[in-house]
């Protein structure tokens, strides 16, 4: 059962590990960097850095995913790679600090054309849902074991180097991850069934998530989550060190209980998504976090915020390792690199909104409106996913089409029985025809050009 199993994934994830733990060496880098250049503004020019990276996330994301369906996705994820280790290689070349602002833009453009094409490859490689299920188990604990131990590496690190070698230590994890991707074969995604446009393709990843009502009860569960980790990543040394008068050791380990949370969940969830389905769980995590930010309004000693925040991690677990799972069941394969683009796009939003409201709440009032405030949130946001997903869910779903004139790049299936003047071309070949209306039908329901409204009844 286990997805390491697979050569193809097997080198796949360790491309992703040895690249997530260059990105955590560099992001230290950066801020010593930024003390170098700017001294006591540092934060400032750190904060700004942060933010273009949420901006390129959000902004390039959605792009690269409408035309990925155009592209070879190993040269793809190589291209990006490569670029990633070029940006981050002139780093420490800089003497300006818009210099800064420009290459964290462009790296973290580069990342988000390659974060979610890589994601969307792997439920491709793995078709068994356990296998792919254990994937996104082992991703999240990918990402949390990064978080912890990024900051250590760093430290042992720079007793013998300059954080100036971080950045080429990011460099080199880049094209290793790149020579990785080389040495597998990557299944080529079918012949995209979409109308041409720049606009459309764009937009199509986006337009789809928001018709799906499962997504969109993920995308609140996702506002929930970043509400309770902006407060965790933001406001746990302030907690710590004013409220607690801890050290430096005991804000460490506060960080360490959040993600012990997330890395329990993260473990004990595929066996449990092997007999029950995942909303349940992903609501109870909605839950969890909404209430462990209220919990932190009581919070007066360490070990009540070490508990807190385990609570914390276990409900961020409980909704993003399951994430993927929502994202494949509600896409074809041609359409996959959209959707899973629409979803880092969009969660990423909810961290660009939540990310500031948590510092200037805890700055200019004190640490307990924040908690207030985005506990208010994160149950709001749980609440709507309540509402918007609705508890029967079957992946198949009873439909008629309506009657429909469009052209676009097609086959002749199930859905395109029509007859030809002889100019049309072989097959595939695009030209304007006719959908009649049909009889109701049942099968796997997904938001395309075919089936562009979710069906009420």
């Amino acid at each position: 059962m286990s997805p390491l199993a697979d050569r193809t994934y097997r080198r796949l994830f360790t491309a992703q590990v040895i690249a997530l733990a260059g990105t955590g060496l560099s992001t230290i880098a950066l801020a010593l960097l930024a003390y170098d250049l700017a001294g006591r503004n540092a934060g400032a020019v750190l904060g700004t850095a942060l933010a273009l990276k949420m901006v390129a996330y959000v902004g390039i994301a959605p792009i690269v995913g409408g035309f990925a369906h155009r592209l070879p996705r190993r040269r793809l994820l190589i291209a990006l790679d490569i670029a990633r280790a070029g940006f981050v290689i002139c780093l420490p070349f800089v003497t300006e600090i818009w210099q800064i602002y420009i290459l964290i833009f462009l790296l973290n453009a580069c990342s988000a054309g390659f974060t979610p094409t890589f994601q969307a490859t792997i439920p491709d490689i793995l078709p068994d849902e356990a296998q792919y299920t254990r994937a996104l188990s082992l991703s999240r604990l990918a990402y949390d074991l990064e978080n912890l131990l990024s900051p250590m590496l760093a430290a042992a690190a720079l007793v013998l180097i300059s954080y100036d070698a971080l950045f080429a230590a990011n460099g080199a994890a880049f094209l290793v991850s790149a020579l990785l991707v080389f040495s597998v074969s990557l299944p080529s995604p079918k012949q995209q069934e979409r109308v041409a446009g720049v606009w459309h393709n764009m937009t199509f990843g986006i337009r789809a998530y928001l018709k799906t009502p499962r997504l969109r009860g993920l995308l609140a569960l996702s506002l929930a989550v970043s509400a309770a980790g902006a407060m965790v990543i933001v406001n746990t040394a302030v907690f710590v060190h004013d409220r607690l008068g801890g050290s430096e050791s005991e804000v460490a380990l506060v960080f360490a209980a959040a993600g012990g949370g997330s890395m329990a969940a993260a473990l004990l969830l595929p066996r449990l998504l092997d007999k029950l389905p995942d909303r349940p769980f992903m609501l109870a995590g909605g839950a969890l976090l909404g209430c462990g930010l209220l919990l932190g309004l009581a919070v007066h000693g360490f070990l009540i915020l070490l508990m807190v925040w385990f609570v914390l991690g276990v409900g961020s677990s409980l909704v993003q390792t399951p994430a993927g799972r929502l994202l494949r069941r509600s896409s074809h394969e041609e359409g996959r690199p959209a959707i899973y683009a629409a979803q880092f796009a969009l969660s990423h939003a909810c961290w660009l909104i939540t990310y500031p409201l948590a510092g200037w709440l805890g700055s200019a009032f004190d640490l307990s409106a924040a908690f207030a405030v985005l506990a208010l949130i994160a149950l709001v946001a749980t609440a709507t996913a309540l509402a918007q997903w609705p508890a029967h869910d079957p992946a198949e779903l009873e439909h008629m089409h309506p009657t429909l004139e469009h052209e676009h790049v097609h086959a002749h299936e199930e859905h395109h029985q029509h007859s030809h003047e002889g100019w049309e071309g072989s097959e595939p070949h695009s030209h304007p025809h006719r959908h009649a209306s049909s009889v109701r039908h049942s099968h796997p329901y997904v938001i395309d050009l075919h089936h562009p409204v979710w069906p009420n009844d």
